[in-house]
């Protein structure tokens, strides 16, 4: 792959959709309506349109390292506010993958930089599950184990935000966890209990009135 060929391929796919739908272009510059919000990893084998089968206009998408939510990040905040609260989303999903170098190189006592204020999310997050992390004596499935408890961490994260608490109250928008595996090209859903999650943080975290947003 080289630049030539990137827009040589550029040139293929619009003559692709053309021949399919002469308007395509025009619509597709109509406006977006996606029904997901996307939060997925950077890395370049784990793309959110290809595994999940979806077309220009129907995945609102962000990747970071890891795929985090952290409500210091303006990137992913901004992100998750337009995507909710203007573009009117019904479903968050943060998606992981196996064999994500972010969660390996978190789980690596070795000094990393500029990436150690990053990185420090995950592990703060084996923190948190270190009894049933370090009770895996195989450490690929630690691993494995590790980059599932991070995107359900992740969720609890989006959580916390008072984007997805209001969106929730008014039109019951939802939380997804789900991990990509990139040895059999499947989708995972972690089937995170979105709403049991919610009510084991709102005592602390329910940024509206009353407290039993809830019950």
């Amino acid at each position: 792959m080289n630049i030539s060929s990137v827009f040589q391929n550029n040139e293929k796919w619009i003559a692709e959709k053309l021949a399919g739908d002469e308007d395509y272009f025009t619509k597709l510059s109509q406006g977006q309506q996606p029904e997901f919000l996307y939060i997925g990893c950077s890395d370049s084998r784990v793309t959110a349109e290809d595994l999940m089968g979806v077309k220009p206009g129907e995945v609102f998408v962000h990747r970071n390292i890891a795929n985090l939510v952290n409500n210091v990040d303006l990137n992913v905040m901004s992100v998750l506010n337009y995507a909710v609260r203007h573009l009117k989303v019904n479903h968050v999903v943060v998606c992981g993958h196996y064999n994500c170098g972010g969660v390996k190189a978190a789980m690596e006592p070795v000094d990393l930089g500029i990436l150690n204020p990053w990185l420090r999310n995950i592990r703060d997050v084996y923190r948190y599950h270190k009894d049933e992390l370090n009770a895996i004596e195989d450490v690929k499935a630690r691993y494995d184990r590790l980059v599932e408890l991070n995107v359900e961490e992740q969720c609890v994260n989006l959580i916390k935000t008072a984007a997805i608490q209001e969106a929730f109250r008014e039109r019951g928008v939802r939380v997804h966890g789900w991990v990509f595996d990139v040895r059999t090209g499947k989708l995972i859903d972690l089937k995170i209990n979105f709403e049991e999650k919610m009510r084991s943080i709102m005592e602390i975290y329910n940024l509206y009135e009353p407290v039993s947003m809830v019950k």
